[in-house]
């Protein structure tokens, strides 16, 4: 019977302990998370996992800036995390102490954007740009005029993000124009650019973007690179553009937001990420490259010969910048008068 009663202490405790593990709560981009990697960090950690998704970092920093105050993981843009850091909605977690920061690439080590990683580390990163069915048009992609002065097989075939910081981004670098631009003129200038393409464009989102590309709803599509290979695989005529006027470069990055329910949790996650064979679990899914050394020893054949990840020789590599309140303002009141 005592052998029996400490056996079944022993269970309880063991449940117990498992349980004590907690939570965690993760707000990434709209089909960012492979869910491979979420399993085997329930699995090793005993954390439960519950993930919602956004659409843009204008969504992510309003849900922050309103106190949403529930989410333990978050995931930015380089050129958003010194806005978020400046408002005072990321909490540290000194990447540079935590296990597995050896592994960091050394571009991803004290970037530009978050100096001695205080605040983040590198979730993925890659370009983005537009998507093409070739079986639609079958002349040259690599240039903005496909989006901005479209052929007439694309007129109303045309899906761009919502998202003023992206689509007002690509209209400055088509028109050779400074990102992050105060010049009222220059601004009126990107503004008639996108009233002008609007009759052709089918819908403003950044979700769906592969069911619309595969079911043809749309022939083109702003795009990341990444999401670029996987509408490839549903369809190979799926081309990605790199356009000779430039395209957009971008890191994304894990943080941990102010007043996060879980903070000890949101950590062991990071250092989950840390590890190259977890964090090539997340470029095989999403298709896109990161910023943990040894991790290509563990990424697909497919992902390390896609093209979409290559840009040709010559083309300008344009990072997205953190912009003055005075050209946010300027870039609000372009895409309000767009939309309206």
């Amino acid at each position: 019977m005592k052998k029996i009663a400490t056996s079944l202490l022993g269970l309880l405790l063991g449940t117990g302990a498992a349980f004590a593990d907690g939570e965690l709560f993760v707000y990434n981009w709209t089909d960012y998370t492979a869910p491979e990697l979420i399993k085997k960090f329930e699995a090793e950690t005993g954390i439960s996992v519950t993930l919602d998704t956004y659409d843009s970092n204008e969504t992510l920093l309003a849900k922050l800036q309103s106190g949403a105050t529930g989410y333990d993981i978050v995931v930015p843009s380089h050129n958003f995390v010194e806005i978020f850091v400046s408002e005072g909605l990321l909490q540290p977690i000194n990447a540079s102490k935590l296990e597995g920061a050896a592994n960091l690439n050394a571009d991803f080590t004290s970037p530009s954007w978050d100096k001695d990683n205080t605040y983040t580390i590198p979730w993925q990163w890659g370009t983005t740009s537009f998507t093409v069915n070739t079986d639609v048009y079958g002349g040259d992609i690599n240039t903005y005029d496909i989006l901005f002065q479209p052929s007439e097989e694309l007129q109303g075939k045309i899906g761009m993000f919502k998202s003023a910081d992206e689509v007002i981004s690509m209209g400055l670098i088509s028109l050779g124009l400074p990102l992050c631009n105060e010049n009222p003129e220059d601004m009126q200038k990107i503004l008639d650019l996108l009233k002008a393409q609007k009759p052709h464009v089918k819908t403003y989102s950044s979700d769906g973007i592969l069911e619309r590309l595969t079911s043809g709803d749309v022939a083109v599509h702003q795009n990341w690179n990444g999401y670029s290979i996987r509408a490839r695989d549903e369809n190979p005529a799926m081309k990605y553009a790199f356009p000779k006027e430039g395209v957009i470069a971008w890191a994304d990055n894990i943080a941990v937001p102010k007043g996060a329910p879980n903070y000890d949790n949101a950590v062991k996650f990071i250092e989950f990420l840390m590890d190259p064979e977890n964090i090539a679990i997340q470029s095989n899914f999403a298709g896109y490259s990161n910023g943990i050394t040894g991790s290509d020893a563990f990424m697909s054949e497919k992902l390390k010969t896609a093209h979409e990840l290559s840009p040709p020789e010559g083309t300008p590599l344009v990072f997205s910048q953190t912009c003055s309140p005075e050209a946010v303002e300027l870039q609000n009141r372009v895409w309000t008068a767009l939309l309206q």
